[in-house]
């Protein structure tokens, strides 16, 4: 499967704020937005306005990166987006909110979204009872998410659940930290979604 390997740190400094892609390192000194606040590369401290077409590309990026999809991933996001009814902006906003890989970072069995990507891939994640490796997976309402039994008494899991003992869980997710597991109660509204997207700016890019 497809994915970026590159240095995360320059994806953020690129978009010009933290995209919390490092998970606790991004909360420290060591963050590369806060020691170096401009673009990578030789002309980055140059950057100019950018235009409109600019600027919703940019925003493009910056979902991308966040959720760790890539170019043709993200598109076939849209067009199910675009078919679903509603506003089509939310309803992306929504099935890259309801990935698996995803579900495991808000519910904090992983620091990051690539760390809980990884929890995924490696077989440790259940749904319903029944392995899931797969980070795109789209969960459902109802559907209960737990770390497998085996894996629950790892050193891993122990330092993961220590370090995100802090993070607040979405409202639409109900975790519970003792068992390693959680709960899809809702589908997430747009107000519930944190993330600093302005999701029209990336309807009108497609739209063109």
């Amino acid at each position: 499967m497809a994915r970026y390997i590159g240095p995360v740190c320059r994806l953020c400094r690129r978009e010009g704020q933290k995209l919390y892609l490092k998970g606790e390192r991004c909360f420290s000194p060591k963050c590369a937005v806060d020691r170096r606040p401009y673009a990578p590369g030789q002309h980055g401290q140059n950057r100019k306005k950018l235009s409109e077409y600019g600027l919703q590309l940019r925003e493009k990026q910056k979902a991308k990166r966040i959720y760790g999809v890539l170019e043709t991933q993200f598109a076939n996001y849209f067009e199910e987006a675009d078919r679903i009814p509603g506003i089509t902006g939310e309803n992306l906003l929504r099935l890259l909110e309801l990935r698996l890989d995803n579900v495991i970072y808000r519910l904090g069995y992983g620091r990051s979204r690539t760390e809980a990507r990884q929890v995924v891939r490696h077989n440790h994640v259940l749904v319903n009872g029944k392995r899931v490796n797969i980070p795109s997976y789209q969960v459902k309402v109802g559907d209960v998410i737990e770390i497998k039994e085996d894996s629950k008494s790892m050193q891993r899991f122990k330092d993961i659940v220590e370090t995100t003992a802090s993070r607040l869980v979405p409202e639409w997710l109900e975790a519970d930290k003792d068992n390693l597991s959680g709960k899809i109660v809702s589908v997430p509204n747009r107000d519930q979604i944190d993330v600093e997207i302005q999701e029209t700016l990336i309807v009108e890019l497609y739209s063109k």
